[in-house]
């Protein structure tokens, strides 16, 4: 049955990125489901003191084919009224709001709380943390807040569905694992992408993908690269991606560990259109994080058929399977030195590949809205 949904979260105008991509390519899922979807997205998403990046804004046009309401102010309590009542009277079978930070939790929650008056629209979140990575004191009121204007719950990790159950252990959720992220283009071939990047083809490249924080380990990575016994292989690492964090102490290993030959620095937002050859360059993609939920950059990584490298932290190690399309060792630089040195010592490539390529056939956007479906269908009989 053909259902109306509001979208409510980030999408373009800002630019792309694991939220915005995320949303508009499950919004094009909803569509070819048959059903109509709006995007709300935001008019003022983060003020420019706490954003950690240059720009929150995309140089791109919007696509084509979506549907996109710029709207939501998420520090104005008077917009989230507006807002609020807006998709209250538009009366959508579903909201489907994406919930990713207590920030934004006073935000999606009024609005959320506002809309549901009508008697007929349900609220469904997907949840990517519930609990931050970057901790405050006041975390678990705003997100009790926002968790009990929902009357259900997808995640994408395990972890964050059991995080759930501490604030709403009654309320129907379901997980379900990541989609791919199969709109940055096809694979180019290794020496395409050697050579558009610019790096030299004697190397063999090991990649570090997206933006830069502390909880992500590069710390970790560039202390696990400088170990010397990884010298015997012709190996560089690519750091591709926008610090969101102080670039200092990471320039500072480097400079300890003599690694300014070994390690590409390629520092800025990476466009879409420049992803497939950094993933094309690559012979696997380096995970190191410190903690985690899930990751868009191993969905990226599965659709270009790239072996990973993960720390054992959060829902990283429930999407890849240790010792079939890549590694998960225990955080710490020891454990991913000894995983770089076994994969190029034993040429790990391309077994690793062959099964990345059969296990990614599980990550589909079909089942995503699946699952989202199943959870409303859940919530209308509460």
């Amino acid at each position: 049955m053909k259902k109306k949904i509001i979208l409510l979260g980030t999408s373009w105008p800002f630019r792309g990125g694991g939220i915005a991509t995320f949303n508009e390519r499950l919004a094009k899922a909803f569509a070819e489901n048959g059903d109509e979807v709006i995007i709300y997205t935001f008019s003022l998403q983060y003020p420019s003191f706490l954003f950690p990046g240059k720009t929150q804004y995309s140089d791109q046009p919007a696509p084509p084919d979506l549907n996109i309401k710029i709207k939501v102010n998420s520090v104005n309590l008077f917009n989230w009224i507006k807002v609020g009542r807006e998709i209250k009277n538009i009366k959508p079978d579903l909201l489907l709001v994406r919930y990713w930070t207590p920030f934004m939790a006073p935000c999606l929650g009024t609005i959320a709380r506002i809309a549901r008056k009508n008697k007929h629209t349900k609220i469904i979140a997907i949840a990517d943390n519930i609990v931050p990575h970057e901790k405050h004191f006041f975390d678990d009121t705003l997100t009790r807040f926002f968790t009990n204007s929902c009357n259900g719950f997808v995640t994408l990790s395990q972890t964050v569905l059991n995080d759930l159950k501490r604030f709403r252990p009654n309320a129907p959720m379901l997980y379900t694992l990541h989609p791919l992220y199969d709109i940055f283009g096809k694979s180019v071939t290794r020496e395409k992408a050697i050579s558009q990047l610019k790096l030299n083809p004697a190397f063999r490249y090991l990649l570090f993908f997206g933006f830069i924080r502390d909880y992500k380990g590069l710390d970790w990575l560039l202390e696990a690269f400088g170990d010397e016994k990884l010298r015997k292989f012709p190996i560089k690492l690519i750091v591709a991606g926008e610090f969101y964090t102080s670039s200092e102490k990471y320039l500072q290993i480097i400079k300890e560990k003599n690694l300014e030959e070994h390690v590409e620095l390629r520092i800025g937002f990476i466009a879409d259109q420049d992803i497939a050859n950094y993933f094309g360059a690559a012979d696997i993609v380096v995970q190191p994080y410190k903690t985690a939920t899930q990751s868009g950059v191993t969905q990226i990584a599965y659709h270009y058929n790239k072996p990973m490298l993960v720390t054992d932290v959060g829902g990283l190690g429930e999407i890849i399977p240790d010792g079939k399309v890549g590694y998960v060792v225990k955080p710490n630089p020891k454990a991913i030195t000894a995983a770089i040195y076994d994969f190029y010592e034993k040429d790990r490539n391309q077994f690793f590949t062959d099964n990345v390529i059969a296990e990614k056939e599980k990550f589909s956007w079909g089942t995503l809205v699946e699952t989202i479906e199943l959870v409303l269908e859940k919530s209308m009989k509460k």
